[in-house]
């Protein structure tokens, strides 16, 4: 019978390279780890601290210097780390070279509420406490606010947030009880009543051109309420 040993050399061939990829696979496990490589996605002013994800990650792992890499649980990493209110995901995985990197993106405030206990609301709407790091400009929030009721000054904050002309000029939104919502705008005296939030461009639009021919008159101090309830006009009240 004839041998063929093109089939033996590609057996062989092929029991050599399982075993360098199960060698290497055990080698790599048993690799020590290094500190923690912390890296911010997007931001430069820090609303936590590289210290305060290192400890998160040494405290959910009961340490993760010089430890080997497959004692260490990610998954339960990523699930320490993300459920921090001052972060909106991360990303935890340990490199070829052996350091421990977590990609963190931080939560994104867009309005202050002043409470008795006062946060930020971030831009998907939901709660998130101030930092002892850093303090974002951003319209302040008075009011009837509950944080368990975001939606309707989230709505006008996002507003504030995503139009050139609100951001430049609006300091504080004010929810009343009814929920209507009334603006203060920077260097003017007036309450701008914006009241529902419905038809909510066409009453910004109705704030901008009279803000445009009031500002061009100077006439802004002469007034001490603007009320954009209504589609069609814009009813001000002299001081």
């Amino acid at each position: 019978m004839k041998i063929n040993w093109n089939y033996i050399k590609m057996f062989f061939l092929l029991m050599l390279v399982v075993g360098l990829f199960a060698f290497s696979s055990k080698k790599n496990d048993k690799r020590l780890v290094s500190n923690p490589e912390i890296n911010f996605n997007g931001e430069d002013n820090l609303f936590i601290t590289h210290e305060t994800v290192s400890k998160l990650l040494i405290v959910n792992q009961g340490g993760t210097k010089n430890v080997p890499k497959e004692t260490i649980d990610l998954n339960l990493l990523e699930s320490a780390l993300n459920s921090n209110p001052m972060i909106k995901s991360a990303q935890v995985f340990v490199d070829v070279n052996g350091r421990l990197v977590a990609d963190v993106e931080q939560k994104k405030p867009i309005a202050r509420v002043e409470h008795s206990a006062s946060f930020y609301i971030d831009d998907a709407g939901n709660y998130m406490p101030l930092s002892t790091n850093y303090t974002a400009r951003v319209p302040l929030v008075t009011g009837d606010v509950s944080k368990n009721d975001l939606q309707n000054v989230y709505e006008m904050a996002m507003k504030v947030k995503d139009d050139a002309f609100l951001s430049k000029h609006v300091t504080s939104i004010h929810q009343h009880k009814d929920k209507s919502i009334s603006l203060r705008l920077r260097q003017c005296a007036f309450e701008v009543y914006v009241g529902g939030l419905e038809k909510l461009d066409k009453k910004i639009n109705n704030l901008k051109v009279f803000y445009k021919k009031a500002f061009k008159e100077k006439i802004l101090n002469n007034y001490s309420k603007v009320n954009l309830q209504f589609d069609s006009q814009v009813v001000c009240t002299k001081s």
